[in-house]
């Protein structure tokens, strides 16, 4: 059951067990508490689609889909600076777009930019009557997308994506972090996990991660009964590297390493080299875990609306055939393959 919510309790951990079983809209995301049954499964994850990856051809599924819709920031560097945008540059540019977006109130926002499109309407000026109706095009769109939807953070098709594994206090590794979303949500769900989040840019640490709302509720398992429990951020063990992946010193040592959408910003000739970032680091029966955006009809609306906001790296869109091939051909045995809202994730092992 949805509830409109505004404010709900004074304290900072508002969410407890009495809750789980709901969700409720906040200004800037949704809380979702809703445990799957097993009837509901298949309505949140599409599972297991390919029966023997050896006999997955590329010539069969095709390449991904290259978003090519560049962001205005983007372009006007490359212009000013006469070369193409390098990757540092490009995540640091995209990840201060990203958070602006996550911070907002977007139901706040939304009734001001109706407001600004109406006195644009006054001007009769055809660029202040467009850049107005576009900002409300953004914010219908995000607001679907992360806010009604939750198809970003996507808890419960994440939760049954990560769940099963046969771990106990496993150290994890998520290569990419940024905010850390997914990474705490596996901890929430395997009590006692360490994790460790690396990423090269300093913001996603000083900022992202750090301005993540302590009050957001993960949904995980109680180790003393078994059950399900509301976990919060400051009750997670975690250490935030700022450092190169390719710097990373680490040896075999973890039970989960973590991408979510890094492999489908490189190119085919960097793929392996990605994928090696995960057998790198694993202990030998360890979990390779990844997603990458789907590639569907409105992944590509939306990548093309959001451009300014999301399109400052190389990025494709995939299928889960396209993203298993990948990590297949790398070396990889896919132990779980399957698809949720607007991404697609393995679960996989090196051979």
């Amino acid at each position: 059951m949805l509830k409109e919510q505004t404010i709900r309790k004074p304290e900072q951990k508002p969410y407890s067990e009495k809750d789980i079983g709901q969700s409720f809209m906040k200004n800037q995301f949704k809380v979702d508490l809703r445990t799957v049954s097993e009837k509901e499964y298949n309505r949140f994850i599409t599972l297991n689609t390919v029966r023997d990856w050896s006999q997955l051809s590329w010539k069969a599924i095709g390449k991904p889909y290259e978003v090519k819709a560049n962001s205005k920031e983007r372009l006007d560097w490359e212009e000013q600076n006469n070369r193409d945008m390098d990757p540092h540059t490009s995540w640091t540019y995209f990840n201060k777009a990203f958070h602006e977006w996550f911070v907002k109130d977007v139901a706040g926002e939304m009734k001001e930019s109706r407001t600004n499109f109406l006195k644009s309407l006054g001007t009769f000026k055809p660029t202040e009557i467009r850049t107005a109706l576009g900002e409300i095009v953004k914010l219908q769109l995000w607001n679907y997308a992360h806010r009604i939807q939750d198809g970003i953070w996507d808890p419960r098709g994440k939760r049954a994506m990560f769940e099963g594994l046969h771990l106990k206090k496993p150290r994890i590794l998520f290569l990419g972090a940024a905010e850390g979303y997914e990474a705490m949500q596996l901890g929430a769900m395997y009590p006692g996990a360490e994790i460790v989040m690396v990423d090269y840019d300093e913001y996603c640490k000083t900022t992202r991660f750090a301005d993540f709302p302590e009050s957001y509720p993960f949904l995980g398992e109680n180790p003393r009964t078994g059950g399900s429990t509301v976990v919060y951020k400051d009750e997670l063990n975690i250490e935030y590297v700022v450092d190169d992946i390719r710097n990373l010193d680490f040896g075999k040592e973890f039970d989960i390493v973590l991408s979510v959408g890094l492999l489908e910003h490189f190119p085919d000739e960097y793929k392996h080299e990605v994928a090696d970032w995960h057998r790198r680091f694993l202990k030998p029966g360890g979990y390779a875990i990844l997603t990458t955006p789907r590639n569907q009809v409105r992944s590509r609306l939306y990548y093309r609306v959001m451009a300014d906001v999301m399109n400052h790296t190389y990025r494709e869109l995939m299928t889960v055939e396209q993203m298993g091939l990948y990590m297949y051909e790398s070396g990889f045995d896919i132990l779980r393959h399957g698809y949720i809202k607007v991404h697609n994730g393995l679960v996989c092992q090196p051979r």
